[in-house]
């Protein structure tokens, strides 16, 4: 490409800059990749951004891919072009945008990490000898008990919680409200804890009332738990446990998802007990479960086994 051509580069990126007031690290990020791009046009032989057409830009985000950069770096790129295009345009530079109609390789889907259910009876298999260690297994038994999102344990009050009914009523995403089983080790738990719970808020003598308002998990200072002590209690316990691997309250969500989807099979549960909108979310545990099926089938099928070679 000549000078002009890489000159309308400079004058879009001023305009980015001085027009639209995008940051110096923006600015840089599309020069970076409107450069790369234009190194893809010189080696096809492509002189001019009017020449450039669909099929090319196609080709370009397809040798991105095979050269190793991950699609969000790739959709990010052509989200550059599309742009430079539109600009291109409004200034009677091209008559149309190629970028319009490609798109980026899709990402691939991280599993969510898990702990399997021997991990999860090592965590939770302590004794609560004072009213911290009591506070932290009762809100670990209800995270793994009943699926809770951090935010949602955080937001909990303790009139959100019918131990005789075994149910906590949840505010999730979006304000929808929903109802999920406790299961009986996690209301031994919170019977435990809220017998504890008073002495942090002030309260005098006795177990306290589950009608009473307020935090149902409250620090020293009787102020409700925030998301980051949480986060640290939880990591400090799986230290303390023995577990090698990073444990994080959204584990305990993973695993109870996972653990019900092997035991029932019903995904239309699940989803109801998580709280997803949509099924979509929901069907990424059942990759977690295949995974766990395909193992014990590489483990125990005679034709899957690998036998030793003999001379």
């Amino acid at each position: 490409m000549d000078a002009g051509e890489h000159d309308r580069i400079e004058r879009f990126l001023s305009h980015l800059g001085f027009e639209r007031r995008m940051s110096s690290h923006t600015v840089a990020a599309y020069r970076h990749d409107l450069q790369v791009l234009a190194g893809f046009c010189e080696r096809h032989e492509v002189r001019r951004w009017s020449s450039l057409n669909n099929f090319q830009v196609r080709a370009f985000a397809a040798a991105e891919h095979a050269g190793g950069i991950a699609p969000r770096s790739i959709q990010r790129r052509l989200s550059a072009v599309r742009s430079f295009y539109e600009y291109l345009m409004r200034e009677g530079d091209v008559k149309g945008n190629p970028a319009l109609e490609v798109r980026a390789p899709k990402t691939k889907k991280r599993l969510p990490a898990t702990l399997d259910a021997d991990q999860m009876a090592r965590l939770l298999d302590f004794r609560a000898d004072d009213s911290l260690s009591a506070r932290d297994k009762a809100m670990m038994e209800l995270f793994y008990s009943s699926g809770l999102r951090l935010n949602e344990l955080v937001g909990l009050n303790a009139s959100a919680v019918d131990l005789k009914d075994r149910t906590v009523r949840v505010l999730g995403k979006g304000n929808k409200t929903r109802i999920v089983p406790v299961g009986r080790h996690a209301v031994v738990a919170l019977k435990r804890w809220l017998a504890e719970r008073s002495a942090f808020i002030g309260q005098k003598g006795g177990a306290l009332s589950l009608a009473h308002p307020g935090a149902l998990f409250v620090g020293k200072s009787g102020r409700p738990l925030s998301a980051r002590a949480v986060q640290l209690r939880v990591g400090s316990w799986a230290r303390r446990r023995g577990l090698s691997v990073h444990v994080h309250p959204h584990m305990f969500r993973h695993s109870f998802a996972t653990h019900l989807l092997e035991s029932s099979g019903d995904l239309r549960g699940v989803q109801e007990l998580l709280g997803h909108a949509d099924i979509s979310t929901t069907q990424v545990y059942t990759h977690l479960d295949f995974q766990h099926l395909a193992s014990v089938y590489d483990a125990a099928h005679p034709r899957a086994r690998r036998r030793p070679r003999t001379a």
